[in-house]
């Protein structure tokens, strides 16, 4: 990334930087936009831990570039952005839903769905016991059949 950035201010094109590093030409673009933006800094922090931005940062950097037409590669330098992606994301949901958008949203699994049930009553409790009998009086007559029609068949008990 460095190397391509001493070419390219030495005066070589993407593709020419390229095709001497032996990286795909869509990467050494991709490297350029991130040092035109933001220089040497920027570009160093590439490869590294994944950068986070606070509420703030996201709403000014969507909001200039939405509502003050400022380009994407001074905003990204002007806040800081390691890379276009999130600010493309940001700008998206800037112009889908304001502000608020961009406001973090809570992280995990959702806690209980609000009160707690009702203990059960002792009725619904009985209705309860009710239909796993009946479930098993249910299974045990299918079972007795089954067995009748295979005596039947055989001619044996089973």
């Amino acid at each position: 990334m460095v190397e391509a950035a001493r070419l390219h201010d030495a005066g070589l094109g993407r593709r020419a930087i390229a095709a001497r590093l032996g990286v795909p030409h869509e990467a050494v673009r991709k490297w350029l936009v991130k040092y035109r933006a933001g220089g040497m800094e920027l570009l160093l922090k590439m490869g590294g831990k994944q950068s986070r931005y606070d509420y703030g940062t996201k709403v000014a950097a969507a909001s200039a570039v939405v509502d003050g037409g400022m380009g994407k590669p001074e905003a990204m330098k002007r806040f800081g952005i390691a890379s276009m992606k999130p600010l493309e994301r940001w700008c998206r949901l800037y112009r889908e839903g304001g502000a608020e958008a961009l406001r973090p949203k809570p992280k995990g699994r959702p806690r209980g769905s609000g009160a707690k049930a009702a203990p059960r009553t002792r009725e619904e409790e009985l209705e309860e016991r009710v239909r796993k009998l009946e479930a098993q009086v249910a299974y045990l007559k299918k079972s007795i059949a089954l067995k009748a029609e295979l005596r039947s068949r055989t001619g044996r008990r089973p």
